[in-house]
């Protein structure tokens, strides 16, 4: 080998060292960073449609012929939501499930527990205000109806400040103090369409004005 041709693979094996390896280590990092990103978005996939199987699976529990849950389904299934998929939306979900089983059959408690799990830790505060509301109803149920006016202090957000107001007044109903109750439900009213606040609400009110003539 002639000293122009060693001169040469000198130089390309001193490119290889400074730029070669470099670029292939650049090059495997972008295929790690890819395929490590395709596999979570598969995991993530997979872990979302087995929540939500479960979940479909606790809803059907209700499809009995006496339309009454099988309550020994209901915790397996809750349960696998639970250890499986804890904190997931479709767990959250799961939970007020569990929750409106249990007031249906009249054990507020388990019922309250469950409504507080979600509420101490909520996914969005879409279920963090549904829990908030299910178990203040459950409170005043529990004759707790001073704790429950607790728990709806403050504001609500404007798609669930009727519902909460209204709320209110039930529970304030419950005390026997009218005043505030009816100032509760004409804030709920004021909140709504004036379609939609005919009805149940309109008519809580007028239960009030006829207690006061």
């Amino acid at each position: 080998m002639s000293s122009t041709e060693e001169e040469q693979l000198a130089a390309v094996k001193d490119w290889w060292e400074r730029n070669g390896k470099p670029l292939l280590t650049g090059g495997l990092m972008a295929l790690v960073i890819v395929f490590g990103w395709q596999a979570w978005q598969k995991y993530q996939s997979n872990q979302a449609q087995g929540a939500s199987n479960l979940y479909q699976a606790l809803l059907e529990t209700s499809l009995t012929p006496t339309g009454k849950p099988d309550t020994a389904k209901v915790a397996e299934l809750a349960g696998k939501l639970k250890s499986e998929f804890g904190g997931t939306a479709y767990a959250q979900y799961g939970s007020l499930f569990v929750a409106k089983v249990a007031v249906d059959a009249g054990k507020l408690d388990d019922a309250a527990v469950e409504l507080k799990a979600v509420l101490d830790k909520p996914v969005d505060t879409t279920l963090g205000e549904i829990a908030r509301q299910r178990l203040a109803r459950v409170m005043g149920a529990q004759n707790k109806a001073d704790e429950a006016l607790k728990l709806l202090a403050g504001d609500a957000e404007k798609a669930f400040l009727a519902s909460r107001e209204e709320l209110k007044g039930d529970l304030l109903v419950q005390l026997g103090r009218s005043d505030e109750a009816h100032a509760a439900y004409e804030k709920a009213k004021a909140a709504l369409s004036d379609e939609a606040a005919v009805g149940g609400l309109q008519l809580k009110l007028d239960d009030l004005a006829k207690g006061d003539a």
